[in-house]
């Protein structure tokens, strides 16, 4: 067993922490090592630099590829890249796999092309697919023309699928068996592999031309009489299998749901071409639930922290620019009402109180019927029943808290009329923030687009133009 496999899983933190210190302790004795003036100087140099790598690199080598990204990602430029030369060439494939796509892209730039290929090498047909987008185009023909027939193969199928497919996800390292053949030659078969593919918890039973049968679970092949045939032992009700063009959401929901290992992955003839496993599943939602994040935020990709200036600004422009306008918009909506504000100075002190609610139960909304669509509980068609019971939920809440901030503002300014214009503004804007957080998503849902996309900024910019009109224009019409 390797060093690296003996490892207990320390905390990320503190492996991080090792790493930066040993960073530091090496640039402290170079500048100590360049200021001194000894004979001879560059053997000296020389001999602390070697040291300082040797230490490093041993320590590198113990830690898992996905630790090592982590440490990648969590370092500056200059040290992120001094770390990556250090790490051993066969492992460059694993680690830019669990990059970030930001990270992945700046390392693969400082990568002559013969390195590439080396580091696409060593991964899987399902592996280099996810990794092919990031390669230049020279590169993946060169490791297209080195792959056999089978491999060959299995990249362009595993290239053809969309995104968040599940024929996008699935791998094709899989364990098939025959159900004519009985228990003991399945084990004597096993035991010539190394080792299984991650996550076998079954084997898939196949006829000659590769069509499923059933699924022969290890607990099965274990305690049942070595002398009795797969056909006996194995599955054949309730398999739960996917197509390649399945939906990647539902695959995960059902492996959520059935507390699945791995499921067969078939074409419509029922032929077996590969599978799919959790640990695919947990990347893909662990993936989705950052762009998910990102999304609300208006921001377009996964940012790198230590991106230059201009790269951060190109990710961030579209949205802000968005703002700006509805900024811009909501402070016309304020101009237009100056001479009632400039009335009744209580208004400008009492406006942000509506806006503010009316956009914190618009995001409130907004983000329960992003989840709802995520989760595939919500069809295009139950729009009007979601929009009944969003409006009841608002009608309730700005009835009970807008007469809480009515008797409020009765109280401080010492005006009955005031008190309910503001129960009444706060009522009607939660009424269009619950609106807007229906329709906004389930519209977008229709037209095809991510209902997440960009969802809080414009139920902001919608709840404080709105609750400023509304709020500004009652007060003018029964107040002065």
């Amino acid at each position: 067993m390797s060093a690296q496999d003996e490892l207990h899983p320390d905390d990320i933190q503190q492996h991080l922490r090792e790493v930066q210190a040993l960073l530091s302790r090496h640039k402290v004795v170079e500048e100590l090592v360049h200021r001194q003036d000894m004979p001879r100087h560059e053997l000296v140099e020389n001999l602390v630099h070697k040291q300082h790598l040797a230490e490093l690199q041993t320590r590198l080598d113990k830690l898992h590829p996905a630790d090592i990204a982590y440490i990648l990602e969590a370092l500056p430029p200059e040290d992120r890249l001094f770390v990556w030369d250090l790490v051993k060439a066969d492992r460059d494939g694993e680690i830019l796999l669990e990059v970030s796509d930001a990270v992945r892209e700046t390392l693969i730039e400082t990568m002559r092309p013969d390195e590439l290929i080396a580091a696409a090498e060593t991964l899987d047909a399902d592996e280099l697919a996810d990794l092919a987008p990031d390669l230049p185009p020279e590169v993946m023909q060169d490791v297209f023309q080195a792959l056999d027939s089978e491999g060959r193969e299995q990249l362009r199928a595993a290239m053809s699928f969309p995104e968040e497919s599940v024929g996008a996800l699935m791998d094709f390292d899989m364990v098939t068996v025959r159900e004519d053949v009985t228990l003991e030659v399945v084990l004597r078969y096993l035991r010539r592999f190394e080792e299984l593919p991650d996550h076998t918890d079954k084997l898939f039973v196949i006829d000659r031309n590769d069509h499923l049968k059933g699924i022969l679970t290890l607990e099965s092949l274990l305690i049942n009489d070595p002398e009795m045939t797969v056909a006996d032992a194995m599955h054949r009700e309730n398999i739960i299998s996917f197509e390649p063009d399945d939906e990647a959401d539902d695959a995960a929901q059902a492996f959520e749901r059935y507390d699945l290992v791995s499921a067969p992955v078939i074409d419509r003839e029922r032929r077996v071409i590969g599978r799919l496993t959790v640990a695919d599943v947990v990347d893909f939602i662990r993936e989705e639930s950052e762009a998910e994040i990102l999304s609300h935020a208006g921001l377009r990709e996964e940012e790198d922290i230590f991106a230059s200036v201009w790269d951060s600004v190109k990710n961030r422009w579209a949205w802000l620019a968005v703002n700006l306008v509805t900024a811009f918009i909501a402070s016309r909506v304020i101009g237009a009402f100056e001479g009632s504000i400039e009335k009744l100075v209580a208004l400008a002190a009492l406006m942000p109180i509506v806006a503010g609610i009316g956009g914190n139960s618009g995001n409130q909304t907004i983000t329960m019927i992003v989840r709802a669509i995520a989760m595939g509980q919500v069809e295009p068609s139950a729009m009007q029943r979601l929009m009944k019971k969003e409006i009841g939920v608002a009608l309730f809440n700005g009835v009970v808290w807008g007469g809480l901030l009515g008797v409020l503002a009765w109280w401080l300014y010492g005006s009955v009329s005031l008190g309910v214009v503001m129960t009444a503004a706060m009522t009607l804007n939660l009424l269009l923030a619950a609106a807007a957080g229906v329709v906004i998503p389930m519209l977008r849902m229709r037209l095809g687009a991510d209902p997440a996309i960009g969802g809080s900024v414009m139920i902001t910019a919608l709840t404080d133009s709105g609750g400023f009109f509304i709020f500004l224009g009652l007060a003018t019409l029964f107040l002065l």
